[in-house]
């Protein structure tokens, strides 16, 4: 038997159009038509978002006590099941990207021009989340704190805490939003970090003539009767200082006008410190109206006696100038009284 010139069997190189339609054709399977590549990365492209939403869900609840026991912090264990969530999105936008043929390099290529042109605008955005990084990291205030705004003084508590601002719902029920970049910079009075008890102080001026003692007892005694007042008990320690929990007057300072009395007592709510404020001043006025002590204000007493000076004036008769003419004579010599004419008898003539 004989064989004739064997040849390779050559396969034409398909174009990218025909390799395209091939795989859709392909991943259509049994449908009689041909589907368009652009529908088939759609397609893909949705059922990676649905898997990306779907793991990130599982992730968070099956690591998110985990987390939380591990930090012990909601502010860390919230960003921190953030960035979990983060990590499968880019994840799946890098497959996504892969679908329609675009490689990392590339990526990085595009990404480093963008971020070149357009770093002046992302500069404070990129400066929020470094200053967020530090704020977590300083643990200044955290979520559920009630804070207050030394420079504007607006108070509220703490509702979120994110890499780039900070939530804080005010106590008049509206809603703000601080960028952690403009917060770090301000001064800001934490009244829930490690004690909810606030310290309060409450100034009375009373006269020189009032019973000191007794006005000591009955403003202390008026704080006590409010309700979020602490009225005794341990000493509060703050810091290396320890301070009487019961409400205490102190004799401030011998003022020009009366004994300034300084009542400090402490409150257990922070939120209501408006409150508890009126509520002490309303009982220290009723307790002390009845009482043997006045509330002093700015007065003075002028006092003349046999050591004060003598002041001479002397007032010439102003009748004696109707009798010359109807001229009028004027205070001579040192006389600082102008001449008064007498009404009477004016009525007489």
């Amino acid at each position: 038997m004989r064989f004739g010139p064997v040849w390779p069997l050559q396969t034409p190189t398909p174009t990218p159009t025909e390799t395209a339609t091939e795989v859709a054709t392909d991943i259509g399977g049994l449908l009689p038509f041909d589907i368009p590549m652009w529908v088939v990365n759609i397609g893909e492209s949705l059922i990676v978002v649905g898997l990306a939403i779907v793991v990130s869900r599982l992730l968070v609840r099956l690591l998110g006590r985990r987390v939380a026991q591990q930090f012990r912090r909601p502010s860390l264990t919230r960003t921190a099941l953030r960035g979990i969530r983060a990590s499968v999105y880019i994840f799946a936008l890098l497959t996504i990207l892969n679908i329609y043929g675009l490689r990392l390099t590339d990526i990085g290529l595009s990404v480093a021009i963008f971020s070149a042109v357009v770093g002046v605008v992302l500069a404070p955005i990129l400066g929020s989340y470094i200053s967020g990084m530090f704020l977590l990291a300083d643990q200044p205030y955290e979520i559920g704190d009630m804070i207050e705004l030394a420079d504007t003084g607006q108070r509220g508590f703490v509702e979120d805490i994110t890499l780039r601002h900070t939530k804080m719902f005010t106590l008049d029920n509206t809603f703000l939003v601080i960028p952690n970049g403009e917060i770090r910079q301000r001064d800001v009075i934490n009244y829930s970090a490690e004690d909810s008890r606030t310290r309060l102080s409450l100034d009375v001026l009373v006269t020189y003539e009032s019973d000191i003692a007794a006005a000591r007892t009955l403003i202390e005694a008026a704080a006590r009767e409010v309700d979020n007042v602490i009225s005794g008990g341990p000493d509060i320690r703050v810091g290396a200082a320890r301070y009487p929990a019961s409400p205490t007057v102190y004799i401030n300072n011998f003022a020009d006008h009366g004994v300034l009395l300084t009542l400090r007592y402490w409150v257990t709510e922070p939120y209501k410190l408006l409150a508890a404020r009126s509520k002490v001043q309303t009982n220290v006025w009723r307790r002390l109206e009845d009482a043997s002590v006045e509330i002093a204000y700015p007065h003075s007493h002028l006092y003349f006696d046999d050591t004060s000076g003598e002041m001479n004036v002397s007032l010439n008769d102003g009748l004696s100038g109707l009798n010359n003419g109807g001229r009028s004579h004027t205070a001579t010599g040192d006389s600082p009284v102008p001449p008064r004419q007498d009404p009477d008898d004016l009525a007489d003539e």
